[in-house]
């Protein structure tokens, strides 16, 4: 892979690609000065808003702005039909790994996957062995991490396949730009992403295990100190649905129930923002307040649907990473559309040994790691920070995957000097229900401090809207 990196929108000869053209135009005729109000303009209505998110472990407390910028991510049409059909192949497989290994666990007989990798997993729920789940869907709603490197090809970088989050912020950066820049979308023939919370909604009542004519879909959360709070509230309002904590429903006679202001409802579908752990204190974690006692056992009757399944988190780990394109070969006889990032496992001593000997030039990932905590980048990192590395990978290699430091793809960016390259990556969200649909777009990061590689909002990064062109 090239260390020179892909630029969304200019050529290396420094010509604009085709399809931002329109988009360079117009910038071209715009004044520094209308572009920076315009940028504090969304500061402050994200604000008002309350489109902010919590970091955990800061002292303060404080809620940050995730900063926005006003430079579109644009992806061809040609382009984005081929990655929503990888994602598609992607989800299917994983969906059918994960049926799989919790009833007949084919896939183990075969050798492809070592048996104590699934088993031994922090994500592998032995509760779930042989439950009957509606549909047969376990990850209703993925967000798959995806990255340009190279000449522009793409590479999913991730599986996020337990609450995967962030959609709220792809829908209001879109609503931002179109609250500023309306002369821009009568230029360009941008697929709209305003009716998600509808194909959600839709896809959650498909999967009602009652096959009632009028489901009744919740979403669960943790409660207002978590931080995608924001989100939860929006999607259940944008979905016209019931924003619930554990504390408003209960189970009686292996039925769910939420209490209402007119008696007892029962409830169909959960989406459920809110980790295993803590769904059910007389199944898992006992001290949690967060769940509800006896949900397990309304789930194991088939009386509910749990969004995404209990378990999931097995098939998005990054140690169950590397195996996915066997999985598409596997279970849809088909090579993968969209490919891997050539993977190091550090269980594997020589692995272990490429992994130590290339440390300085390597990414190196906690295998249960989220939010880019956990990870070392090496090309960023001190001797001191790779030494101490060095040392956790040699105490314990099977919590550990290496991969190449990508050279991830930049889209020029509004810093504070000005339009400058930044690197970005794309998370599309994949619906799972009664069919598979793709929203055209999804959230784009960008990585705003210069030659950080690190696109996460808890480390700083920022987002974008994603522009898909319909022709």
């Amino acid at each position: 892979m090239s260390p020179t990196p892909f630029d969304e929108m200019y050529t290396p000869s420094g010509e604009v690609r085709p399809h931002y053209q329109d988009f360079s135009r117009w910038l071209e005729m715009q004044a520094p000065e209308k572009l920076q109000n315009k940028r504090a303009e969304a500061d402050l209505i994200f604000r008002r808003v309350g489109i902010t998110f919590a970091v955990y472990g800061e002292e303060s407390g404080t809620e940050r702005l995730i900063p926005f910028d006003i430079v579109p991510r644009v992806i061809k049409a040609s382009e984005w039909k081929t990655l929503e059909a990888g994602l598609r192949q992607r989800v299917q497989a994983l969906n059918m790994f994960l049926k799989d290994i919790y009833n007949e666990q084919k896939i183990l007989g075969t050798g492809l996957i070592p048996p104590e990798q699934i088993f031994n997993n922090e994500q592998y729920r032995p509760e779930m062995q042989g439950v009957k789940v509606a549909g047969d869907i376990y990850a209703h709603i993925a967000g798959v991490d995806v990255v340009r490197a190279g000449e522009g090809e793409f590479y999913v970088l991730e599986d996020n396949l337990r609450v995967p989050s962030g959609v709220s912020y792809m829908l209001e950066n879109r609503k931002m730009m179109m609250r500023l820049f309306p002369e821009l979308f009568a230029r360009n023939r941008v697929a709209p992403v305003e009716h998600y919370p509808d194909n959600l909604l839709e896809n959650l009542r498909s999967v009602s295990p009652q096959n009632s004519s009028d489901p009744t879909v919740v979403l669960l959360t943790p409660g207002m100190y978590n931080s995608a709070y924001f989100e939860h509230a929006f999607l259940a309002q944008q979905m016209g649905i019931e924003l619930v904590e554990g504390k408003d429903m209960f189970v009686d006679e292996e039925v769910l129930y939420m209490r209402t202001t007119q008696g007892p409802k029962r409830v169909d579908v959960i989406y459920r923002r809110l980790d295993d752990d803590f769904l059910d204190p007389l199944a898992f974690r006992e001290d949690s307040q967060l769940g509800v006692p006896g949900l397990l056992s309304v789930y194991r009757a088939g009386n509910v649907t749990l969004a995404n399944a209990i378990g999931t988190g097995v098939a998005d780990d990054k140690s169950i990473y590397p195996y996915v394109p066997d999985m598409i070969r596997f279970y849809l006889s088909e090579e993968p559309i969209i490919q891997n990032v050539p993977t190091w496992q550090c269980r594997k001593p020589d692995h272990l040994k490429e992994v130590l000997a290339k440390l300085p030039e390597l990414v190196v990932k906690e295998v249960h790691g989220a939010g880019g905590y956990g990870m070392l980048v090496g090309p960023a990192s001190t001797k001191a920070q790779i030494e101490d590395f060095r040392q956790k990978l040699i105490a314990d290699p099977a919590k550990f995957i290496a991969q190449p430091t990508l050279a991830l793809s930049t889209c020029p960016t509004f810093v504070e000097q000005g339009l400058a390259p930044r690197h970005i990556d794309l998370r599309p969200f994949v619906l799972s229900g009664s069919k598979v649909s793709l929203i055209p777009g999804g959230l784009s990061r960008v990585a705003l401090r210069e030659g950080s590689l690190v696109v996460n909002s808890s480390q700083g990064g920022g987002t974008k809207d994603t522009w898909v062109l319909e022709r």
